[in-house]
Formats: C-alpha cells, structure tokens, sequence
C-alpha cells in the first residue's frame, strides 16, 4: 500500500516527475496516488526516497 501524507505533502511534484504511472498533484496541490494504479512499480520506491519532506509512505 501506498499512501501520501497531505499534511506533511508540499506538493513540489518529485513524485510526479519520476512516477507519473502512479502519482498526479491534486486539485488542492498536493500528490495523490492514481485511482487504480499499480504502486508494485519500482518507482515508487524512488518517489518515496527522494520525497523532500518524506510524505510518501510505502
């Protein structure tokens, strides 16, 4: 499971940049994981690390 952390969320779009399969910014800025989509990808793992505020949880 994946999950983003919208209080902790910036919203600056690395995630989006490196895993655009599974993460978009939200209509409030903040990143979402995809409806549907597969957060298996190794991708994610990247998102998550290189996350500056350390928002994504995997």
């Amino acid at each position: 499971m994946v999950e983003v952390d919208k209080d902790t969320c910036i919203g600056c779009g690395t995630c989006v940049a490196l895993c655009q399969e599974v993460f978009e910014l939200g209509s409030d800025g903040k990143a979402h994981v995809k409806e549907g989509a597969d957060t298996s990808v190794e991708c994610v793992k990247e998102a998550a690390e290189a996350c500056p505020v350390q928002a994504i949880k995997v």
